[in-house]
């Protein structure tokens, strides 16, 4: 069972990618489960500091962007929006080519705030990053 606000196909959501950091940092949803969004971000020239390392910068990109879909994908959006409260991210293991692969699943699910976990991992599987995002659930009528 899903827990979705309704029914979202895959191709509709990545309409979401046009125009924004997640097209700029060639960030793309891959895939969207029962209860989790996942994506992908290259380890390139975009998303490395000087050093050739992924940029913690670039994982919290991933990281919010993940999190974001998804509290998004829980609300009537007709009614609500979503919107970063809080992220905060441990950088693990370094990355300097290929993509990491995020995966975004709720802790808690709220009428005014959402608690998720995100985790980012090399091509190789092994954990790259883990962050904590919490977002804010607002009423269309607040925000003006």
């Amino acid at each position: 069972m899903s827990i979705w606000f309704k029914e979202y196909k895959l191709e509709n959501v990545r309409t979401m990618e046009k125009g924004t950091m997640l097209e700029h940092l060639g960030i793309e949803l891959t895939s969207i489960d029962n209860d989790s969004v996942q994506g992908k971000m290259p380890v390139d020239h975009r998303t490395v500091q000087p050093m050739g390392l992924l940029h913690g910068g670039a994982s919290c990109v991933l990281a919010e962007s993940l999190g974001s879909i998804g509290a998004y994908l829980l609300v009537d959006p007709s009614k609500f929006y979503t919107v970063g409260l809080d992220i905060n991210a441990n950088h693990v293991r370094s990355a300097t080519s290929g993509y990491v692969y995020g995966t975004a699943k709720p802790l808690h699910i709220g009428k005014t705030t959402q608690v998720w976990s995100i985790e980012i991992k090399d091509e190789s599987g092994q954990l790259s990053c883990i962050s904590r995002l919490t977002m804010a659930v607002v009423e269309h009528k607040r925000i003006s």
